[in-house]
C-alpha cells in the first residue's frame, strides 16, 4: 500500500513542479485564442478552462486507463513506474505539445501540425495513419461499452444484447460528431467527468478496504507476467507492457483529442491546468485500476498461481471491470461504478469519430458549419467502424495499441522539432526529444517482435535479441536524424511560430 500512496504523490507532485518547467519552457502568451478571434459555433465555441478540462480528460479517459491498466497489471507492480514516469515525462508532454501546437496554429488536426513540422511526405502519413486510428478507437470504445452493458441487462432482458448496444451506442456518436461541440459534448461530459473521478476513487477506497485479504503488492522490478510451470510463456515487459499500457502512460490518441478542446480555449495560459493536468488525472486513474487489479487478482485461487487468474479471465476487459467493480464496491456500488466504466469509454469514442471527421476537413479544407457536408464525413466513418466490430475485438485492440504508441512517437518528434525551431535556446526541444527517442524504441521494438506485426517473438530468445536491437538502432538513428537537423541551422526558424495559418481558411 506503500507504494501506491508514493506513486500517487509522485504524480500530483509532478504536475507542479515538471508541469510548471513544461509551461516555462513553452512561454503561453496573451494572444487571442482560436475560439475568441474567430468563433464559428460548431467546433470553434469558448468553454471555461474547468469544463474544458473535463472535456479533455472524457476525451482522453477511454477504456485505455482502465482496460491496459489491468491488462499492465499482469506483469505485476512494475506496471506502476511506467504509468508514474510515462505519464509526466512523456504523456503530459505530449498531450500539452499536441494541444498547444494545434492552439497555436489555428486549432488545426495534429495531423497538419505534424505535417507542418515534419514536412509533407510525414503530412500525407499523418492524415491517412489519423484517420485509420480514430476509426479503429471508435470500434474499441464501441464494443467494449456495448458489453459491458449487455453484462447489466441480458440477464433480465435477454434481447438487448451486445449487438443491439452497440447500434444504440452508434446512434449517439452519430449525434455527437455531427451537432456543434456545446450542444452535447460540452453539456454533459462535466457531469460524466466527475462520475468518472468518483468511480476511480471508490475502486481504490474499496480496494483498500479489503487489503486484509486482498492486500496490495509493494513494488518489484520482476516480471510476475503468469507463465507455465517451466518458466515457458512469460511475456517480457519491454515492449509488450510499454505497448499495452498506452493511456495512462502515453497515448497517441490523446493528440488526436487535444484539437477539441484547442479550438475551446479562452487563453493559452489555461494550457498546462486542461492538456497537462487531465494526463496526469488519467495517469492517477490508471494507477488505482493497476493497483486494484494486482490486489484482486494476485493468488485469488490460493494455489500461489500469482496472477493467472488475471491472464485466464482475459486481462482488462468487461469481465474483470464487472468482478472487480461487484466484488470491492458490493451490489450496489458495483453497478454505480460499472457506469462510470461504460460512460469513461463512450464519451472517447465519439469525440474519436468526431476527431476523425475535422482530421478530413482540414484535409480537404470543407466547411464544417455546413451539416450537409459534416454528413458526407459522418456518415461514411461510423458505417465502416460499425463493419469493423465484427472482427475480434482483441485483434482490433492490437492493432490500435502498437498504432497509438507510433503515433506518440511523430508527434513527440514534431514537438521537437517545434521547441528546436521556434526558440533561441534549442536545448529547449529535450523535454520532447527524450520521451520521442524512449517511444521510437518501444514502438519499433513491438513492431519486431508481436505477432500481429514481423512477429520475431516466434524465435524465442533470438528473436527478443534482434527485436531489441533493432529498436535501439532505430532510436539512435531517429535521435541523430533529429539532432542533424534542428541544430545545423544556428539561426532558428523564428518565424515558423507566425507562419502559414493550417487551419480554416
Amino acid at each position: 500500500m506503500v507504494t501506491f500512496f508514493v506513486a500517487l504523490a509522485i504524480l500530483v507532485v509532478g504536475y507542479f513542479v515538471y508541469g510548471s518547467l513544461v509551461e516555462k519552457i513553452f512561454k503561453p502568451t496573451d494572444n487571442p485564442t482560436p475560439a475568441i478571434s474567430n468563433p464559428d459555433g460548431v467546433d470553434y465555441v469558448p468553454i471555461p478552462a474547468a469544463k474544458a478540462f473535463l472535456i479533455q480528460l472524457l476525451n482522453i479517459a477511454g477504456l485505455g486507463p482502465i482496460f491496459g491498466a489491468i491488462s499492465g497489471a499482469m506483469w505485476g507492480p512494475s506496471v506502476y513506474i511506467w504509468i508514474v514516469l510515462g505519464t509526466l515525462l512523456a504523456g503530459a508532454v505530449h498531450d500539452f505539445m499536441a494541444g498547444m501546437l494545434s492552439e497555436r496554429n489555428d486549432g488545426a488536426s495534429i495531423s497538419e501540425v505534424t505535417g507542418k513540422y515534419l514536412g509533407p511526405v510525414m503530412h500525407n502519413v499523418m492524415r491517412v495513419f489519423s484517420v485509420v486510428l480514430l476509426v479503429l478507437v471508435g470500434v474499441v470504445f464501441m464494443v467494449g461499452p456495448a458489453g459491458l452493458l449487455a453484462k447489466l441487462t441480458t440477464p433480465s432482458t435477454p434481447w438487448l444484447d451486445i449487438k443491439v448496444w452497440t447500434i444504440i451506442i452508434l446512434c449517439y456518436y452519430f449525434l455527437a460528431t455531427l451537432l456543434p461541440i456545446d450542444k452535447i459534448i460540452g453539456k454533459v461530459y462535466p457531469f460524466f467527468g466527475i462520475l468518472l473521478i468518483l468511480m476511480a476513487f471508490g475502486i481504490i477506497i474499496g480496494t483498500i478496504k479489503h487489503s486484509g485479504e486482498r492486500p496490495m503488492m509493494e513494488f518489484t522490478f520482476k516480471n510476475l507476467y503468469p507463465g507455465n510451470v517451466d518458466g515457458t510463456g512469460v511475456k517480457p515487459i519491454w515492449p509488450l507492457m510499454f505497448i499495452t499500457v498506452a493511456c495512462g502512460a502515453i497515448s497517441g490518441f490523446h493528440a488526436t483529442q487535444s484539437p477539441i478542446v484547442s479550438r475551446c480555449i479562452k487563453s493559452e495560459k489555461e494550457g498546462r491546468r486542461i492538456f497537462y493536468g487531465a494526463m496526469v488525472a488519467e495517469g492517477i486513474i490508471a494507477l488505482i485500476w493497476a493497483s486494484a487489479a494486482v490486489a484482486f487478482f494476485w493468488n485469488k485461487d490460493g494455489s500461489g498461481t500469482g496472477l493467472s487468474a488475471l491472464k485466464t479471465i482475459g486481462g482488462g476487459n468487461s469481465s474483470s471491470v464487472y468482478d472487480m467493480c461487484v466484488a470491492l464496491l458490493g451490489k450496489v456500488g458495483g453497478p454505480i461504478a460499472l457506469l462510470g466504466v461504460i460512460v469513461c469509454p463512450i464519451t472517447s469514442g465519439d469525440t474519436a469519430f468526431r476527431s476523425a471527421r475535422m482530421t478530413i476537413f482540414d484535409w480537404f479544407k470543407l466547411d464544417e458549419k455546413k451539416i450537409k457536408v459534416r454528413l458526407s464525413a459522418a456518415i461514411p466513418l461510423l458505417l465502416i467502424g460499425y463493419g469493423i466490430s465484427f472482427i475480434n475485438y482483441n485483434v482490433v485492440w492490437r492493432y490500435f495499441s502498437w498504432s497509438n504508441q507510433t503515433l506518440a512517437m511523430i508527434v513527440l518528434w514534431a514537438a521537437a522539432v517545434y521547441l528546436a525551431t521556434n526558440y533561441e535556446n534549442k536545448n529547449r526541444c529535450w523535454i520532447a526529444a527524450v520521451p520521442a527517442t524512449f517511444m521510437s524504441a518501444v514502438s519499433i521494438t513491438y513492431l519486431m517482435y508481436a505477432p500481429e506485426c514481423l512477429n520475431f517473438g516466434a524465435k524465442g530468445a533470438s528473436g527478443l535479441t534482434i527485436s531489441y536491437a533493432v529498436g535501439v538502432v532505430a532510436a539512435v538513428l531517429f535521435l541523430a536524424i533529429f539532432l542533424l537537423t534542428a541544430y545545423r541551422n544556428p539561426k532558428a526558424s523564428l518565424e515558423r511560430q507566425n507562419g502559414i495559418v493550417i487551419g480554416r481558411k
